[in-house]
């Protein structure tokens, strides 16, 4: 039978050139890698006289899965031309293709700086293994290829929310729970099933069945006491007063129950904590009330965290307000064919628990369509936020929401330096800074001071108004709440 996934190996070749050929003979070897993979290597190919840039590119083009084996050199590359290896790490991102990432050694300490440079972007998208030698390389390879095989359906084992959670039966389930659902999933989604649809035909209904015992998928939404199966199906929510994690926690509390109950209680938890105002009586008998964070926007960035979270993790859900931004960590990752850049467009909704989600659906609390985050990016904008950010952290997928768009913590995102920092203090605090008032403070020529505040309006962290010369004013964008008025 032919392998039915075809393996990209990266690398500079002469530095880990054991390492590849540990890869390619491993998966040969291996009787189950070897009936679904096939390995190419640059150094297998007789001589042609075709360009070697062409050849492996091509190469890439025709693979599913890039295996990169990132080390110490970075390669050989023109002047400031990209290396080979991060031409192919980018023709992969590019095209979508499954990327597995594999790091040798356990610091960083000799990298090449282009090498540190290229791994540190990988790792913001994706999950880096380290491994030491080809013993630890194999393992991490093997690991990762069976759990492709899993994701992508060739082993024949249930995934987590649709296998039956062990030990549980139909007296777990509250049937309450499900009549509840079903009231709102036909009041919302015109759902099929009647709130008096008895309990266990409901479940088989929704697939939540796993040879007539209730799966994972339906303790963690309708079950009596869920965490007595999966004790860490929980939200753990933290306020700091500062922006870095410090002890004692001011405000501390895990939030247990289903699924509807964890997001509920931790929108609450945000909700109570974040700045808000009080208008005027003007256009109703009551206050209207607006606050930092709209209750949507906040729904939307826990559910997600809760519905594509990887169950089989020992970590929970962590919901961390600070002074400057609000953190949002999910266990687990994002799908192989899926990057940071997708998220900020129309992009293809994935689930990692399709039976968990499709409740959260029926009941409005997310939208299958893929527009999870592109509906937070909207709602941020409207609110005169920063578009969210989103990283990978170890194990951990995270969201940040943010609180001050002028904030230092993501001036250092942004790259911001600490001058043009200053800079934006100073306006805030006096309404405008003007290319002289930026050089006395600063103590930099006017030729700096205008290409530092241009580069702040290129970003939209200011902007300029009044005429040229004199008249000019560099000032906060409308909507960025300003400090305190200068004397």
């Amino acid at each position: 039978m032919r392998p039915e996934f075809h393996i990209f190996v990266s690398s500079v070749q002469k530095e880990l050139a054991e390492e590849r050929r540990a890869v390619r003979d491993f998966v040969q070897g291996d009787p189950l890698l070897r009936r679904y993979f096939s390995v190419f290597l640059f150094e297998d190919l007789p001589a042609s006289d075709r360009r070697a840039d062409e050849v492996y590119l091509k190469e890439v083009d025709r693979s599913d899965i890039y295996v990169g084996l990132f080390g110490h050199e970075y390669g050989v590359a023109g002047g400031k031309a990209p290396s080979p290896t991060e031409k192919e790490f980018d023709r992969a991102t590019a095209k979508g293709k499954t990327r597995l990432i594999f790091v040798k050694g356990s610091d960083d300490k000799g990298r090449d700086p282009r090498m540190l440079q290229l791994i540190r972007r990988a790792g913001d998208e994706l999950i880096r293994r380290r491994f030491q030698g080809v013993t630890d390389l194999t393992a991490a390879v093997y690991a990762s290829l069976v759990d492709h095989l899993e994701f992508t359906g060739r082993l024949r084992t249930l995934p987590f929310d649709a296998s039956a959670c062990q030990r549980a039966t139909l007296q777990d389930i509250d049937p309450e729970r499900v009549s509840a659902f079903l009231r709102t999933a036909r009041r919302e989604r015109r759902f099929a099933l009647k709130a008096t649809t008895p309990t266990e035909d409901a479940l088989a209904h929704l697939r939540l069945l796993d040879q007539g015992r209730p799966c994972h998928a339906a303790m963690l939404l309708f079950g009596r006491d869920p965490q007595r199966f999966l004790p860490t199906a929980e939200v753990k929510c933290m306020h700091f007063h500062g922006t870095q994690v410090a002890k004692p926690i001011p405000s501390y509390q895990i939030y247990k129950g289903d699924v509807f109950q964890q997001v509920d209680e931790a929108v609450d938890f945000v909700m109570a904590k974040v700045n808000r105002s009080v208008g005027t009586r003007a256009l109703s008998t009551q206050a209207p009330v607006e606050y930092e964070f709209s209750k949507e926007l906040l729904t939307e960035a826990v559910v997600n965290a809760v519905a594509h979270r990887d169950y089989d993790s020992n970590a929970s859900v962590q919901v961390m307000l600070f002074s400057d931004r609000l953190e949002v960590w999910n266990p687990g990752e994002l799908p192989p064919s899926l990057t940071f850049d997708d998220l900020r467009g129309p992009h293809a909704s994935i689930p990692r628990n399709p039976l968990l989600a499709e409740p959260l659906f029926l009941t409005r609390y997310i939208e299958k369509a893929g527009t999870g985050t592109l509906d937070m990016i909207a709602r941020c904008s409207a609110a005169g936020l920063p578009e969210p950010t989103f990283t990978q952290r170890g194990g951990q997928f995270i969201l940040t929401l943010w609180r001050d768009s002028l904030s230092k913590a993501l001036f250092s995102v942004q790259g911001i330096s600490e001058r043009q920092r200053q800079a934006v203090e100073y306006a805030k605090q006096r309404g405008q800074i003007t290319n002289n008032e930026y050089q006395v403070l600063l103590g930099v020529s006017k030729r700096t001071a205008h290409r530092d505040l241009n580069e702040l309006v290129r970003r939209g962290v200011l902007e300029k108004v009044g005429s040229t010369g004199r008249g000019t004013a560099y000032v906060l964008p409308q909507g960025v709440i300003k400090g305190p008025k200068g004397p």
